[in-house]
């Protein structure tokens, strides 16, 4: 599991890209906030930055991302569709985090990452791994259920370094296209997070490519599926249970009507005191990204 990247790729990418090199960089304080009881979580898919997104390219719109990032001053950040040269910007862009971050192609740079970047005057890192969504979920770049690219989850075991307490961060990237890979996934997920040891808080987050009626979202949710090994529930939907389905994934088009895709959940044993869906747009009505971030407040042990 890599703590940096290589400085040579790093450069050769951004001037592809056209973003400042890590010296030129400006550097952003975050102000963290949470203390005590509660912890701030973000999910964020930051659109992969090779795209060819005229107007809405990365080059066009990584400050913004930045920017929103450091506002947020979340304790741990997941991010989806994050190639290697954009992890590395943002690493650079941001003070006060250290990250946890694989390429899903090899395990190592290449392919889209799902980072989790953790806060690191507050925790330390105990434990992390990423396991792919196949039959093989240790084999770098394995895929076997539908999905025509690899899928991953990267996950922490974060240990507070005041009181000892810990808690595992999951952060994940479905498949978008098959239903069987979406619900084979869920599957292998529940397994996987009912077996952590020790058994400490969990959060599972990420954009899992379905809203919360979807089959594999029920069984996470053990709604219909009794036999399902965990009981997952969304934050958001804690907090405002009338609410319809809020769209988070616009294509960069902004707009609020849809299914929300990116969820943050937490066990029955945590309690949420905040959720948001960020809509922010610059002046020129552009996005950071074509997905919203989602974030959420939580007391995690009581």
């Amino acid at each position: 599991m890599r703590n940096w990247i290589g400085s040579l790729g790093y450069v050769l990418a951004a001037a592809l890209v056209g973003c400042a090199a890590p010296e030129q960089m400006a550097r952003r304080d975050v102000p963290f906030q949470t203390e005590g009881d509660n912890i701030k979580v973000m999910t964020f898919n930051i659109r992969y930055g090779t795209a060819k997104d005229g107007p809405d390219q990365w080059e066009h719109r990584c400050e913004m991302v930045f920017d929103l990032i450091a506002r947020h001053g979340a304790d741990v950040v997941g991010l989806q569709e994050a190639l290697d040269f954009q992890v590395e910007q943002i690493h650079n862009a941001l003070k006060g985090y250290d990250l946890v971050t694989v390429g899903r192609d090899d395990g190592k740079s290449a392919g889209e990452h799902c980072t989790v970047l953790y806060r690191r005057d507050r925790f330390r890192l105990a434990d992390s791994g990423t396991f792919w969504f196949s039959n093989s979920p240790w084999a770098p770049g394995s895929r076997h259920w539908g999905n025509r690219i690899p899928r991953i989850c990267t996950w922490v075991r974060l240990i507070e370094r005041d009181t000892g307490r810990a808690m595992y961060v999951y952060n994940l990237h479905l498949d978008h296209q098959s239903q069987t890979s979406r619900f084979k996934s869920a599957e292998l997920l529940a397994r996987v997070v009912s077996r952590r040891e020790p058994e400490d808080p969990v959060i599972v987050m990420g954009d899992f490519n379905m809203g919360l009626d979807n089959p594999a979202m029920l069984y996470l949710r053990r709604l219909g599926y009794p036999n399902s090994p965990v009981e997952l529930l969304d934050s958001w939907r804690l907090l405002y249970p009338d609410k319809p389905d809020t769209r988070t994934f616009h294509g960069f088009e902004g707009g609020a009507d849809g299914v929300k895709i990116d969820h943050i959940l937490i066990e029955r044993t945590t309690t949420v005191l905040d959720a948001q869906i960020d809509r922010y747009a610059n002046e020129q009505g552009r996005y950071p990204s074509d997905h919203y971030p989602v974030s959420a407040t939580l007391q995690l042990w009581n």
